[in-house]
């Protein structure tokens, strides 16, 4: 092989045309202290906040805590490879995760590793863990509902895109099962979905995952997973992280959901992380900023300007409550700050209402303009009927006689109550809620027995899937029940109740 000197010397000649003379200067401090996920380091004295350092294991560390004579470091790894006297080099740059499509049907760590054992993640492009959530100007009401597939949430607790919705409940009501339905129901929306599990059992997110995978949902879906098992800084980590991925889509135009599941054991992270640093305590033993911790991540969720691309990202944190204590701290805290809640009841639970909502004390602050025309229409009156229905129970309680209008109320809530309840990881198409919940409001379950109503109306989605199909892809594609439709309805629904009536004869004999 014979070199060729005239193309040698034109690169060496390159080179040195388009040398630029730049020195790599970063700060190095040593370990003064390390111990449960946290280092003290002394000379980084220009170091940042929430800059990224490096330990000589290739782990790295996150600038925590400022002090006048050392800098406290939360280790993002392994912190028993980190000895004192260790060398940390601090790096110039904030902590970043990869983001883009790459990361769509991937289990990670919050650090963007993978977890699911199908080789690396090749995304090319990174984005900080911390970014500033969109002001006022930069972002426009919200009005585009977000579809769960549960009736009871679509019709009295709307969700729209951009809205942040809390999903607050004691321990094993139900809360992750609704937004499980809820990214379940996206498919085929073009919603990118994002799952942050912090804090849960290993085998809960395993349990998640295959689910997710069984209902075709990793096709659209990210998990972001932080269990039990990890340190602190990383379940502290874990919620910022799934954001920036969420982020990466909502600010290319595109549509993003992102459940945070829950953000008590984050706060609880963060708790331990801060004491360990001596941060003053305050209620609860939660730092002074715990509440900044929350509102700085939940004010990333926004519908963008149209200007901006008009993506939007909607998030469900999840909180658990304690013996049903909505009043504590960090339940106080995310309910003020998000736009509404769903609370989950483990008496309703209990008793086989599921999902375990409870009408009364769950809101959406973004009501009815979450909701398409047809579910306004049919499901105005419902949250008021429902409560009415509650007073009359408790009256009823009571053994006293009761007229028959009144014994009629009664009825009709025990079948709507039967009405609302949903197996899980079964969310109902649209149209399929608007038929189902106007049969119960309109009266056309009043002669079906209680015990049969969810039965009468599956035969009743399918008879309309199968028989009237023009008359579902209507509502659907026009999203309102107009005077036309609504008759068609009606007399589809007349037709299904003699049919039913001729079927369950030889029963009621």
């Amino acid at each position: 092989m014979k070199f060729k000197a005239d193309e040698i010397a034109s690169v060496i000649q390159k080179e040195i045309e388009t040398y630029r003379g730049q020195i790599e200067t970063s700060e190095v401090g040593r370990v003064l202290e390390v111990g449960d996920g946290i280092a003290r380091v002394y000379g980084l004295s220009g170091a940042m906040a929430g800059e990224m350092v490096e330990f000589p294991n290739g782990v790295r560390g996150q600038v925590f805590n400022l002090e006048e004579n050392s800098v406290g470091v939360i280790i993002l790894g392994d912190h028993l490879s980190i000895a004192e006297g260790d060398e940390v080099r601090t790096t110039g740059a904030l902590l970043s995760v990869p983001v883009g499509p790459a990361m769509i049907g991937r289990v990670v760590d919050p650090l963007g590793n993978p977890l699911d054992g199908k080789g690396p993640v090749l995304a090319t492009e990174t984005r900080p863990l911390e970014t500033i959530a969109p002001g006022i100007a930069g972002r426009q009401p919200v009005k585009e509902p977000l579809q769960t597939g549960i009736k009871a949430v679509d019709a009295m607790t709307p969700i729209g895109r951009g809205q942040r919705e809390l999903i607050i409940g004691d321990r094993k009501t139900g809360k992750t099962a609704v937004a499980i339905d809820a990214i379940l129901n996206q498919k085929g929306t073009g919603v990118i979905c994002v799952y942050v599990a912090c804090g849960q059992r290993a085998s809960s997110v395993a349990s998640v995952v295959e689910v997710l995978r069984k209902h075709g949902a990793m096709e659209y879906t990210i998990v972001v997973s932080s269990p039990a098992s990890d340190p602190a800084p990383l379940q502290y980590i874990a919620p910022y992280s799934g954001a920036s991925m969420a982020e990466y889509f909502m600010y290319r135009g595109q549509h993003t959901l992102v459940v945070y599941d829950d953000l008590t054991r984050q706060a609880q992270a963060y708790r331990q992380l801060s004491l360990l640093v001596r941060r003053p305590p305050g209620r609860e033993a939660y730092p002074g900023d715990v509440f900044y911790c929350h509102s700085r991540l939940l004010e990333r969720s926004a519908k963008l300007s149209n200007e901006l691309g008009g993506g939007s990202m909607t998030a469900l944190p999840i909180i658990e409550t304690l013996e049903g204590e909505v009043s504590a701290y960090i339940p106080t805290n995310v309910i003020s700050i998000t736009d509404g809640q769903i609370y989950l009841e483990p008496n309703l639970f209990f008793a086989g209402i599921r999902p375990a909502i409870n009408v009364g004390i769950s809101v959406s602050r973004v009501g009815g303009n979450a909701q398409t025309k047809a579910m306004k229409k049919v499901a105005g009156g419902l949250r008021l009927d429902l409560a009415s229905f509650r007073e009359l129970e408790a009256f009823a309680q009571l053994g006293t006689e009761l007229d028959k209008a009144t014994q009629g109320r009664l009825d009709r809530g025990y079948r709507m109550v039967e009405l609302l309840k949903q197996p899980q990881y079964e969310p109902l198409h649209f149209a399929d809620q608007v038929v189902s919940i106007y049969a119960g409001t309109k009266g056309y379950f009043d002669t079906i027995p209680v015990n049969l109503v969810l039965e009468a109306e599956k035969e009743l989605l399918r008879f309309m899937r199968e028989q009237k199909t023009e008359l579902r892809d209507a509502i659907t594609n026009s999203k309102a029940l107009d005077d036309a439709s609504e008759a068609s309805l009606k007399q589809a629904l007349l037709d299904f109740l003699a049919k039913w009536a001729e079927t369950h004869k030889t029963v009621a004999k």
